[in-house]
């Protein structure tokens, strides 16, 4: 049963590596049943650079998940970011065999598995393909054609490509702790899970999520996925920003961002002035808030350019009536809301990870850091796109009809065969009392 099913999430994320192991409730609500985190030391900018410290840090985070679920975790759902991700649409098509039958979930299943055999460029490996609108006997504008009558199906597929190398790095880190990988999923993706409600997805949006070393950008509209992109930058470029601009240690940096950073300068209080220990031996360094303010306003300014140079690329900017979700960890800095609104001209929110989350035992979890792992972990629920959701049911429905009837069946032969078994017994016992007679 679902309720029984345990799924873990594991996020191989730039600042931390953070494992959630879940269940459903009989709600259908997530329930967290434990966490860890470490710090991850050897990713930059999603993309794995050193493999022992990832192994250290994963097997950390692992360790720590067990220790407050009671569970032993051997299989996990990840996720893949970083720059080297590229997204593009291509067209497939199919001719079936037969204008009188209707179009079946295999005939959706040979069109997309199809598209796995395109040519990509050399050094890329597909890990997503997601039909978008289909066309049947060119009438276009098709969500879901299951049911229809056609001989030729078409349909546009946004199709998602990572780098060999990156996907080895993270299929290796996750063997040497000890762990096997039962899905490799795009975090924009597993973030959308966690943050979008399906009202938002159908009415178009544009989930912007700010990690530490890249931010992530997916927009639905009518609840299909139409385009992802990643921005290699992120948290860590601001406080590395902070660091540089103030002379301050990167520790230092990271806790003024955090505290007391605001990202728009006009609201920062001029007057208002934060001391920080000196090196050794010498004087506490006085830091002016509206100085770190423009500092971090710089930064943040064109980081929501670069998302909303994205919005317009898509050609999906005038669809987007549910505007614009912040989330991660990045999304938690002060007045961020108002600046996205300012600058993109588009309703905004932060989207906090509780959309189908059920009561917790791990505290701080509704976090929008904790966005993309309790996505992963929905993941093994659900599938990413919701028609795929759909057909499974009704393979699932359709697999138990036919064990019904073959039961059927088997109780219907074993009623026979016991008459048949009992006249024989009848018939038997006759002869016999005849002979004896």
């Amino acid at each position: 049963m679902e309720n029984d099913k345990i799924i873990v999430g594991l996020d191989i994320g730039t600042t931390k590596i953070c494992a959630v192991v879940g269940r459903k409730n009989e709600f259908g609500k997530l329930e967290v049943l434990g966490m860890g985190k470490a710090e991850s030391d050897g990713v930059i900018r999603g993309i794995v650079t050193n493999i022992d410290k990832t192994v250290n840090a994963i097997e950390k985070a692992v360790r720590e998940a067990e220790n407050k679920s009671g569970i032993d975790i051997r299989v996990v759902n990840v996720g893949i970011a970083g720059q080297h991700i590229k997204s593009s649409i291509h067209h497939g098509s199919i001719t079936r065999n037969s204008n009188d039958e209707e179009i079946t979930i295999e005939d959706i299943n040979r069109l997309t598995n199809d598209m796995y055999r395109i040519v990509i460029p050399p050094g890329s490996e597909i890990i997503h393909v997601m039909p978008q609108d289909y066309i049947v006997d060119y009438e276009e504008g098709i969500k879901d054609p299951v049911g229809m009558s056609g001989v030729k199906l078409e349909a546009d597929f946004h199709i998602i490509t990572a780098q060999t190398n990156a996907i080895n790095n993270i299929n290796k880190c996750v063997r040497r702790a000890g762990l096997q990988i039962e899905n490799l999923i795009l975090e924009p993706l597993a973030s959308s899970m966690a943050v979008l409600s399906d009202e938002e997805k159908e009415a178009g949006i544009c989930l912007v999520d700010i990690g530490g070393g890249t931010t992530d950008i997916a927009i639905f509209h009518d609840n299909i996925i139409r385009h992802t992109a990643v921005i290699p930058f992120g948290g860590n470029i601001i406080t590395s920003d902070i660091k540089q601009g103030c002379m301050v240690m990167q520790h230092q940096a990271e806790l003024l961002k955090t505290k007391f950073g605001k990202a728009i300068a006009e609201e920062a209080n001029p007057n208002e002035i934060v001391s920080i220990p000196g090196l050794r031996n010498r004087a506490p360094k006085e830091i002016s808030i509206k100085n770190l303010a423009h500092i971090i306003e710089a930064r943040m300014e064109e980081i929501i350019e670069l998302a909303h140079t994205e919005i317009i690329t898509s050609g999906f900017e005038n669809r987007l009536a549910g505007g614009i979700v912040i989330t991660g960890g990045g999304s938690q800095l002060n007045s961020l809301k108002q600046l996205v609104e300012f600058m993109s001209g588009m309703d905004a929110r932060i989207g906090y990870p509780n959309e189908h989350l059920g009561k917790s035992k791990v505290e701080g979890i509704k976090s929008p850091m904790y966005a993309t792992t309790i996505g992963l972990v929905l993941s093994g629920f659900r599938a990413l796109d919701d028609r795929e959701n759909r057909y499974n049911e009704v393979k699932e429905s359709k697999s138990r009809q036919h064990q019904n009837v073959k039961v059927k069946k088997e109780s219907s032969t074993d009623f026979f065969t016991k008459i048949l078994n009992k006249t024989k017994g009848l018939l038997i016992d006759d002869i016999d009392g005849k002979a004896d007679y």
